[in-house]
């Protein structure tokens, strides 16, 4: 079964007709705060239960579900999340939060924070460099070090699927003090 897929213009006018659009971001919670669609709620992929969001909307179950991410593959994955639990009337923002602000549409802005695919990159780069240096100044095994990051990075290429992304986005510094699995800011 494939995703619906929906652009931020149209999503937009849906709201601007009077239609009620529920829309929920399954970025980081810091990620959420530093900037959103307004109106979104936060619902981040990796504590995301369909059947416990679906129980909190409020009588508009029989209505779609919008899903937005960043650039929209995490929320293909939290539609597709939805749909393996039965849920088939969830749909995907095309091009995520980025593609909503570049079209100008009604945004929060907070407090500014390192993407989780800035940190990936750093992350991996810098494990990289150091099995390459422990490689040639210690012992050459440690080259096996970035042969792994390597791999990884093809795996999360290949898959769309991120292990250090996953690791990432529990770290104390994505998370935001108070909140629990489901926030809403702004």
């Amino acid at each position: 079964m494939s995703i619906t897929t929906i652009s931020p213009q149209k999503l937009q006018e849906l709201r601007n007709s009077g239609e009620p659009v529920e829309l929920v971001d399954v970025r980081t919670p810091v990620e959420f705060r530093e900037v959103h669609a307004e109106g979104a709620r936060n619902v981040p992929l990796d504590s995301l239960d369909p059947a416990g969001v679906m129980a909190d909307r409020n009588g508009s179950a029989a209505r779609p579900l919008y899903v937005i991410c960043r650039s929209g593959s995490r929320a293909k994955q939290a539609c597709e999340k939805f749909t393996a639990a039965g849920y088939t009337d969830v749909v995907n923002v095309e091009g995520g939060t980025q593609a909503w602000d570049q079209a100008g549409l009604p945004v929060v802005r907070g407090k500014k924070a390192i993407s989780l695919e800035r940190q990936v990159r750093i992350a991996a780069g810098f494990l990289v460099l150091v099995g390459a240096v422990l490689a040639m100044t210690v012992h050459p095994w440690f080259a096996g070090l970035s042969a792994f990051v390597g791999a990884g990075l093809m795996f999360a290429g290949i898959t769309d699927t991120c292990g250090m992304a996953m690791v990432l986005a529990k770290m104390p510094w994505n998370q935001i003090r108070g909140d629990g699995p489901a926030c809403r800011i702004g």
